[in-house]
């Protein structure tokens, strides 16, 4: 049984346990032993996470075996709710942004036009009119995001300052910038300390995170400077001021779009794998991404032209000795084959 509560009075608290106890009666009805229960957009309700908790716990009491899915598009609204009324009661099942291979399959998408336009399903009948493909992912992906998934979930002070912080560090994707550099390009007032735990809010909303220097120790990792890096390469080009076809004939500009795609990929896998990424660089040798799971470390570097000479993966295999590193682009493996890879397999 599915149900929407898209279209419900959010301060109609019943309707969660009448939608419940329908289920129970179809269930009871065909006899079943166990019966699917889906209920979408979820966090529009207010008060969800406790009615759901009543029902369950009724069931559970009742030794009725009724399979519940709950469903949203807001990814934090979602959290806080399971995290407050129904700890122990769930597992989560994590979606993360569409993946080339979706794409491709879903919108033939080829894989220069998955690295700039991302994996943002509802925007892939737009990409023949850039300007309108923008206008939908400004207008219908990240405005919703900030202003109603994160400010509305999480205590922001200066909500402008947040909308700052989130265009600044998407057009910075693959760069290193501190926050004190960031501080300058901000025009509202704030502290170091503001920033970095805005920063943990977008990474939380999975739209933008900094991610940090490997080290062998924490306090220098996360001392380090970040390197900013989107989930979707979508949310880098509406912020860079560059069309498709300006950003794939100019090898430097084309190089951070590869980077910011292939960390893309890796990001939107570890939460499903559980391991750690960052990057590595000493003086002007570095590597672009390094997993860290179950004290093991995998290097990735990425070759598009954008870098014409680099020993980071040999002097990162000398110091940390990985168990696998090799060259994602030009002269290794085919950016458009990584970017179908099932990371979890190299982690086996």
């Amino acid at each position: 049984m599915l149900v929407s509560a898209d279209n419900i009075d959010h301060t109609n608290t019943a309707w969660i346990g009448e939608m419940w106890a329908t289920a129970r009666a179809r269930m009871k009805v065909a006899g079943a032993k166990e019966y699917l229960l889906v209920i979408d957009e979820v966090h529009k309700r207010d008060n969800w996470s406790e009615a759901v908790k009543k029902e369950w716990d009724e069931d559970t009491f009742k030794d009725l075996n009724m399979k519940v899915v709950i469903l949203g598009s807001s990814r934090l609204l979602l959290k806080d709710g399971l995290t407050e009324s129904l700890a122990g009661r769930y597992e989560l099942i994590r979606m993360p942004h569409w993946s080339y291979a979706e794409m491709h399959e879903a919108f033939n998408m080829d894989i220069d036009q998955y690295i700039y336009f991302g994996g943002y399903p509802g925007g892939a009948m737009f990409i023949k009119d850039e300007r309108r493909w923008r206008r939908y992912i400004k207008d219908s992906i990240v405005a919703p995001a900030i202003e109603k998934d994160v400010l509305m979930t999480k205590v922001v002070y200066k909500p402008a300052l947040m909308k700052q912080l989130f265009e600044l560090g998407c057009a910075y994707s693959s760069k290193e910038l501190s926050l004190n550099k960031m501080l300058g390009q901000l025009q509202d007032a704030g502290n170091v300390t503001t920033l970095a735990g805005y920063l943990t809010t977008l990474d939380e909303s999975r739209l933008l995170c900094g991610l940090q220097k490997y080290a062998s120790d924490n306090a220098r990792k996360y001392n380090s400077v970040p390197k900013l890096m989107v989930y979707n390469t979508a949310l880098f080009s509406v912020q860079s001021g560059t069309t498709f076809n300006k950003a794939f004939t100019t090898p430097n500009l084309w190089g951070r779009w590869v980077e910011s795609a292939v960390g893309a990929h890796l990001l939107n896998q570890a939460d499903e794998y559980d391991y750690k990424l960052y990057f590595w660089r000493e003086k002007d040798d570095e590597v672009d991404f390094i997993i860290e799971y179950d004290k093991q470390l995998i290097a990735i570097e990425v070759k598009s032209g954008r870098r014409t000479s680099n020993n980071g993966l040999p002097l990162f295999g000398e110091q940390f000795h990985p168990l696998h590193s090799f060259v994602v682009g030009s002269g290794g493996i085919p950016i458009e084959e990584f970017l179908t890879w099932d990371i979890g397999r190299l982690l086996e």
